[in-house]
Formats: structure tokens, C-alpha cells, sequence
């Protein structure tokens, strides 16, 4: 998306403002803590060893970035085509669907390995689909994109409990999920990749589908730095009258980005379907939509960005549930101000300190000059 601030160096783009901001939010978080009587040298201490002080807390951290890396990615490539797509919790609902389906086909009948690409079609065809209206919507009736996101996720989440109550529950059965799925339904752990670094993955659901977000990642950089179809995409979201000039359309990027953008938010489904419940729960997707949005901001909406993003907010969900069990006068409430806080700042005022780090940046550059100019002279 169009930017009105000066442009800064690389480094600092994707690093030095994301870093202050999270310093700042950090510190805004332990003054919440100290008002409730706690030290918040304390709880940082509890949280980052929640989060990462043995094999099966790694673990748990990396399930959950697996799940915002796809969120995270489905945001960033809207973003980059000017369209602030706020569905990825509901893309992620009915790309879940996709999921299921293909485990309730094949789970009994086929290994892993076979079922794991035809969940993975599954769950991108879904989530595209469902994302494909509301850019229809944009496209061809200038419905805002925001808008009809938001109501498409209400819509998908009646969508899954009409169908958990009434088509995919087995029979007799009172709770809102499908089957266990058989062990053609489940995802393999990741044990031996932490078992290089002589960890123990433990009870923690860390599976291949972490290879999987990678190389979406790595596919969603290819999209849109090394293809035709990603400068237009660049091109669109930078300046529409400038596109609109070179003859790009506009109906085409923003149905196909939207499409694009569903795909990768219903592939989230794959992490916590076959790689932690073997089945299909009513609340699976658990708010990740919407943290894809922070990592998106947080993490510039670039890959290289996102991916430590995505761990960022994970070791906040798995290291934040260690300081409620340790210090229980800092509630699960408490936790989730300190990861609104974050939100807050990498979100909705990341650009706060950007005007002043850009003046320090043109002083620096200013002074070089003179110096150079005067050595010159």
C-alpha cells in the first residue's frame, strides 16, 4: 500500500520500527503489571521460558506461529494490492471444510502423505471461494472490501455451526465436531527437527504443516517481488490511477489477490484440524484471522517479516499461559491486554515513531553530507 513517509534503509524499515515499537509496547505492559502488585522482570522472565525454556514450550510456540504465519501472509498479500482484507477468520472457517472433507474421505483408506495434498487443495479451494465474493463484491459493485469481509465472517461461522450441528456430527454424539479422524487424518510431529538441536518435542502438536507455512511464505515472495502478476499487484495497491494508465485491471487483480489471500487463510485450517484436535472443532480457528492482521503490520507485510512475527505472537500465546499458571494474581485477562498492547502498537500505531526516526535518519544523512562536502572542499 501507498506509504506518505519519507523512505528509510531497508534495515530499519523492516526491523528498527517494528523493534521500537515492540520495546514500547513491551514496556507499556510491564506499568499494567506493576499495577497489579506483580514485578514485570518477573513476568517477562516466566513468559519467555514459557515460550521457549524447554523442547515442549518450542513446540507449542511454533504451533501456534504455523497458524498466524498463514493468516499473517493471507493479510500481507491484500495489503500489497491496497485491500485491507478482514475475513481471513472466516476464510479460515470455511477452508476447514475443505479440510474435513477430504479426512472424512480418504482418513480410513489412504496414509497421511496422500491425504495431507488433497486437505491442502482443499482447504486453499474453500478459503479462495469464500474470499472470491466479497472481491466480486469490490470488483464489480464497489462494495467495500472491509465491510463485506467482516460480514462474511459471521456468515461462515453460522455456515460451521449449522454444519456441526446438523450434517458432520456423527450420530449420537451431543458435542459440535466431526469424528477422530483415523491415522490417515493426522499429521506427523516434527520431533526429529527439534531433536537436531537435542530438544524434546514432548505433548507439543508441532507438525509438518510448519514446512508447509514456510514454503507458502517463501511461495508468497516469489508471487510478489519475481512476477509479472506481483508487480501489477505492487502497482495497484501503490497508485490505482497509475495502474488504471498502464492498463492493468483493476476487476482482475483485486478478484484474484482476494482468492489468493482466501486460499492461504483456509490453509491455516490444516494446523489445528490434522496436526492437533484429528478432527473438526466449532471454534478451531480461535481468533487467528484477526492476529494475522498485527503480524501482517508488524511484520511490514514480507515474508522474511512475518515469519518471525508470527513466532513473536506465539511465544505471547504460549508464553503468556505460563505466567498464569506461575503468577496467578496476573489473570488470562491480563494476558491478553499485554498481547492488545502489541496489537496496539505494531498495529494500529506503527507509524508513531516513524516521523522521528525518519528526522534522525535525514539529520545523520544531512550531516554526511556536509562532512563529506567539507573534506571536498
Amino acid at each position: 500500500m501507498s506509504n506518505p513517509y519519507a523512505k528509510l534503509p531497508a534495515w530499519a524499515e523492516y526491523g528498527l520500527i517494528p523493534l521500537v515499537n515492540l520495546v514500547v509496547a513491551f514496556l507499556v505492559a510491564g506499568l499494567v503489571v506493576l499495577l497489579v502488585g506483580e514485578n514485570p522482570l518477573k513476568a517477562a522472565y516466566h513468559m519467555i521460558n514459557g515460550a521457549f525454556g524447554r523442547g515442549e514450550y518450542i513446540g507449542f510456540t511454533l504451533y501456534y506461529a504455523t497458524t498466524f504465519i498463514f493468516t499473517g501472509l493471507s493479510v500481507a498479500v491484500a495489503f500489497h494490492a491496497g485491500l485491507f482484507n478482514i475475513g481471513s477468520e472466516g476464510q479460515a472457517y470455511i477452508g476447514g471444510i475443505g479440510v474435513a472433507l477430504a479426512c472424512l474421505w480418504l482418513d480410513r483408506t489412504m496414509p497421511w502423505f496422500v491425504v495431507f495434498p488433497v486437505a491442502i487443495i482443499g482447504s486453499a479451494a474453500f478459503g479462495a471461494l469464500w474470499a472470491f465474493l466479497p472481491g466480486w463484491l469490490q470488483a464489480k459493485r464497489g462494495s467495500h472490501i472491509v465491510i463485506t469481509t467482516i460480514m462474511f465472517n459471521f456468515i461462515a461461522s453460522s455456515i460451521m455451526v449449522y454444519l456441526l450441528t446438523k450434517v458432520m456430527k456423527p450420530l449420537g454424539s451431543m458435542a459440535t465436531q466431526t469424528r477422530t479422524f483415523e491415522a490417515g487424518g493426522q499429521l506427523p510431529k516434527l520431533d526429529w527437527l527439534l531433536a537436531i538441536f537435542g530438544l524434546n518435542v514432548g505433548n507439543a502438536p508441532f507438525n509438518v504443516s510448519f514446512l508447509l507455512a514456510l514454503l507458502a511464505a517463501f511461495g508468497v515472495w516469489v508471487l510478489i517481488w519475481r512476477t509479472r502478476f506481483g508487480y501489477e499487484l505492487r502497482t495497484m495497491g501503490h497508485s490505482p490511477s497509475a495502474a488504471r494508465y498502464a492498463g492493468i485491471s483493476e476487476t482482475r487483480i483485486t478478484i484474484i489477490v482476494m482468492m489468493i489471500s482466501g486460499g492461504l487463510a483456509g490453509m491455516m485450517a490444516l494446523n489445528p484440524i490434522m496436526g492437533e484436535q484429528f478432527r473438526m472443532q466449532l471454534d478451531f480457528v480461535q481468533g487467528a484471522g484477526f492476529v494475522g492482521i498485527a503480524v501482517a503490520l508488524m511484520g511490514r507485510s514480507h515474508p522474511a517479516g512475518i515469519i518471525p512475527a508470527a513466532i513473536l505472537f506465539g511465544m505471547l500465546y504460549q508464553g503468556g499461559a505460563e505466567i498464569a499458571f506461575e503468577m496467578p494474581s496476573i489473570s488470562r485477562d491480563m494476558i491478553v491486554i499485554i498481547q492488545g498492547l502489541v496489537i496496539l502498537f505494531a498495529g494500529a500505531l506503527e507509524n508513531m515513531f516513524r516521523p522521528a526516526i525518519g528526522r534522525a535518519f535525514a539529520a545523520i544523512g544531512s550531516r554526511s553530507a556536509a562532512a563529506a562536502q567539507t573534506r571536498g572542499a
